[in-house]
């Protein structure tokens, strides 16, 4: 029987290029001589140092504390001595404090104690979460106890799954939904009940049939979890088109999940939960995709926070002659790197290289008016406005034709056959305007 697949309005469908990694199983990494931990791993104020030069610190120690409510601890990734507390490369591109820790394989381990989910109150479930110093591992690493702590008078009837993995050549997840089914499942029932929701959708693209298949046959004995099978379509993992795919309900601008009674998790960010919540192991690793036709080998690994981006390129293979890029995260919305001494975060979801013959070097040409960028933009915006006002200066205008409410999934520089840089535009028009409206505020 024909099967509707579920999906959004506009959008765009790139190469996959999934085929370099889809098939390789997960792979630990083994230890680095040493990690650099940085303190600003999430949204929100970074962490505050709770070790000093000389300190011996055990793997799992919390070695920085959350520093106000949006914010996470973080903990120590390894057994080891603390060499400096320091500013170096960060994977924002940003030079970002860190914790250098040299590390002794030998060293004391120090997890927490299980949590007994099933027989204690969603307050003490949540608080785990806290300590473990969990964040969101599909975007802006938000940190998940605020997520699952929604202010009075906010009812949320649905927790939903990001298993989409719309990013091209990206495997980690879908490597996590057919190794760590039965873990996943558990980790989405604690989350429903720390957060109270009666049901949960797990929102996994068309072309991912094993998982599919996999996950709906581990969720059978739990009714109140479904498997929603999604068009394969970028950015179908954003949010608010996951929302809309898999509930029908719309995030107006400006709003939040909450606001239409939605959490949104990601895979990775659910298996981090069952761990934290089953076998007390903090966020202290992060399981990232390796590819690209610029590296020699490519893989999926579960390699330490604070492990530099150098050390991962190295159990890789290296780089080939012909790499010209090396991206954190996917080739839409990642970052850039021009210094390998950047360290592996907890979000860390992928490390792209890219050769030659994978970038678009074309030159960019005067707008033709064509229209395709508002086409595929998923959230009906304007892009080539966006673009020429804030080229133009005309924040405020920026502003009123919503620069604020892009969410830089790129879909639009994509499309345009002009080549313009358009997200490049409105992410630097975003800036602007932010600047803006802290002026307005603080008057």
């Amino acid at each position: 029987m024909f099967q509707k697949l579920l999906t959004f309005v506009g959008g765009i469908h790139p190469g996959e290029n999934k085929n370099f990694t889809e098939n390789l199983e997960i792979e630990e990494m083994p230890l680095p001589k040493s990690v650099y931990i940085p303190l600003s791993q999430h949204i929100g104020k970074p962490a505050t140092a709770l070790v000093k030069k000389g300190s011996i610190v055990k793997e799992g120690e919390v070695i920085a504390t959350a520093e106000g409510f949006i914010s996470s601890p973080i903990h120590s990734p390894v057994a080891g001595t603390v060499l400096k507390i320091t500013t170096g490369a960060n994977l924002s591109g940003v030079p970002k404090e860190y914790i250098e820790i040299q590390v002794n394989p030998e060293g004391e381990k120090v997890f927490m104690e299980p949590v007994d989910w099933q027989n204690n109150d969603k307050k003490t479930i949540i608080n785990r979460i806290k300590e473990a110093g969990i964040v969101g591992q599909g975007g802006a690493a938000f940190p998940t106890f605020v997520k699952l702590s929604p202010p009075p008078g906010k009812t949320i009837d649905y927790l939903v799954i990001n298993g989409a993995e719309c990013e091209p050549y990206l495997t980690r997840d879908y490597r996590l939904m057919l190794e760590r089914t039965s873990d996943l499942i558990e980790g989405i029932r604690i989350l429903m009940k720390a957060a109270g929701v009666p049901k949960a959708i797990i929102g996994i693209e068309n072309n991912k049939p094993l998982a599919i298949q996999k996950v709906t046959e581990a969720a059978k004995a739990y009714p109140e979890i479904q498997v929603a099978t999604l068009k394969t379509k970028y950015p179908q993992g954003a949010e608010k088109m996951l929302i809309f795919a898999g509930t029908g309900r719309k995030v107006p601008p400006g709003k939040l999940p909450l606001d239409v009674g939605v959490i949104v998790q990601n895979i990775g960010t659910s298996l981090s939960v069952y761990d934290a919540v089953v076998k007390g192991i903090p966020s202290i690793t992060s399981v990232m995709t390796v590819t690209g036709k610029g590296i020699t080998t490519p893989k999926n690994l579960l390699v330490r926070v604070g492990t530099q981006l150098a050390e991962v390129i190295n159990y890789c293979g290296g780089l080939k002659p012909e790499a010209v890029k090396v991206i954190s995260g996917g080739p839409m919305m990642g970052i850039a790197q021009y210094d390998f001494n950047a360290p592996v975060m907890k979000a860390s979801s992928g490390l792209l290289v890219l050769a030659s013959s994978e970038i678009n070097e074309a030159v960019e040409t005067p707008c033709l008016r064509c229209g395709k960028c508002v086409e595929v933009c998923p959230l009906n915006l304007l892009p080539t406005r966006l673009a020429k006002l804030t080229q133009m200066g005309k924040f405020e205008d920026a502003e009123e034709y919503g620069v604020t409410v892009c969410m830089e999934c790129g879909s639009c520089a994509y499309e345009c056959p002009a080549n313009i840089p358009l997200v490049q535009w409105i992410k630097l028009g975003k800036k602007e305007v932010s600047k803006i409206q802290r002026a307005r505020k603080s008057s």
